[in-house]
């Protein structure tokens, strides 16, 4: 039994109730969503967590993600991190470690946080496989498996699993070639190990197996995206389509067959005339799932400031469709990210985030609304309130005090709006 079952029967749940009240939505409206694939609120049985929904006719949501690298093994850190990514309104995170203990670092980050986490198994299966035997090409199916089972209880919430790379998709990427390389991480882990010993992927050959494994689990599956570009140049080319094709496939196969919550996740690198038509293309395929971007990055030489590229991105997807999306550090391309970045990742995405959202859903534009009669009237105490970060907006003015307590020192005593303040009333 889960939720995607009960939503089926008809069944109103207690977390469908939450998110109803959180999104201003009838508890209907979601189970509806959840019942047709367009709605998932990822769970799991074994920790208690903040309930969180995304899909159709839900505000965007924003993932961060966090994790040891093999240069860098720092658990306080990692928890640190986890911890400000929540404390900066992240609505999910992802614990994607690549060094040090898999399972210990991960159970540490989801004890300290109340954010549903998710995480890549393979990356675990394929990086104790290199440790164990030399190299990752020496990956066991029953690794895969394992992988899969244990951070799922641990009480992670979704996985991103590579269904859809696949020989189809390999011959796909041979042929056409890509300028900028693959730059998947679990998308060169697979193909690596698939080329080697020339076989299929397990994840895609024995789906069967893999979604009784996660409903046993009440885990979500996000369909990962293993051939996503690594440069502009190479978006929406055959491979990165052919691999959404085999992960929509997947997707409805898994909601259908196993009653299992399903995320199609969408590209990293996408130049900014071609982010409408990939959550366009998405949704089609997919049945309307709801769709994971990460990022997307629309140029490739921002290095330092891939956080405000992505958020150009991100804004367009959202406002095209798209439902969830994954944020980019400053870090992005050079290095670990620390907790700067983090905090930094998470605050511009949200803006991003609400940009996209007052295009699809224009009753959160009450918001700007709220802030723009707050400065006509030179009301900043309301003007803090309704910032994302009113810490932030009053410790910028507060630096650089006016002599002027009404005004800022943009204009100081030339301010237009109490010029003008002083002899109409132009609010409304």
């Amino acid at each position: 039994m889960t939720i995607v079952t009960d939503a089926k029967n008809g069944k109103i749940t207690e977390e469908m109730k939450i998110v109803a009240e959180v999104e201003g939505k009838e508890p209907e409206f979601i189970r509806r969503g959840i019942a047709a694939g367009k709605i998932v609120i990822p769970m799991t049985p074994y920790r208690d967590i903040k309930i969180c929904g995304m899909g159709e006719g839900l505000k965007t949501k924003v993932n961060a993600s966090i994790g040891a690298s093999s240069d860098i093994v720092d658990v306080d850190m990692e928890v640190k991190k986890a911890q400000a990514a929540e404390a900066a309104g992240a609505d999910t995170l992802m614990e994607l470690g690549t060094g040090g203990d898999f399972l210990g670092i991960r159970k540490a980050v989801c004890d300290a946080i109340s954010l549903p986490v998710g995480s890549v198994p393979l990356y675990q299966a394929f990086i104790s496989a290199a440790k164990r035997d030399g190299s990752i090409v020496h990956m066991t199916e029953d690794d895969l498996w394992s992988a899969t089972e244990e951070q799922a209880k641990l009480g992670t919430n979704f996985m991103a699993i590579h269904t859809g790379v696949n020989n189809i998709v390999l011959d796909r990427l041979k042929a056409h070639g890509r300028y900028g390389g693959l730059c998947s991480r679990g998308g060169a882990f697979m193909s690596t190990w698939m080329l080697h010993n020339e076989k299929e992927n397990p994840l895609y050959e024995d789906f069967d197996y893999l979604c009784e494994i996660l409903k046993e689990h009440e885990v979500t599956l996000s369909t990962g995206n293993g051939m996503r570009a690594g440069a502009i140049a190479d978006a929406t080319d055959r491979a990165q389509v052919q691999e959404l094709i085999i992960n929509s496939e997947c997707a409805q196969k898994a909601h259908d067959e196993y009653d299992l919550q399903v995320i199609v996740e969408g590209p990293g690198h996408v130049p900014l005339d071609q982010v409408e038509t990939n959550v366009k293309l998405m949704k089609a395929m997919s049945g309307g799932k709801p769709f994971y971007m990460l990022g997307p990055l629309v140029s490739d030489i921002g290095a330092g400031r891939d956080h405000i590229v992505t958020a150009i991105g991100a804004s367009a997807s959202a406002a095209a469709g798209c439902d969830f999306l994954c944020y980019v550090t400053p870090a992005e391309h050079l290095a670990l990210p620390n907790i700067e970045d983090v905090v930094e990742g998470v605050k511009t995405s949200k803006i991003a985030a609400h940009v996209g959202d007052t295009v699809k859903y224009p009753e959160t534009r009450e918001l700007d609304l709220a802030m723009g009669r707050a400065r006509a009237k030179l009301d900043w105490e309301a003007q803090y309130k309704v910032a994302l970060d009113p810490e932030l907006a009053r410790s910028v003015r507060d630096s650089r005090a006016p002599g002027d307590d009404d005004a800022c020192t943009m204009c100081g005593d030339f301010c237009a709006l109490k010029i003008v303040n002083a002899s109409y009333d132009l609010c409304k």
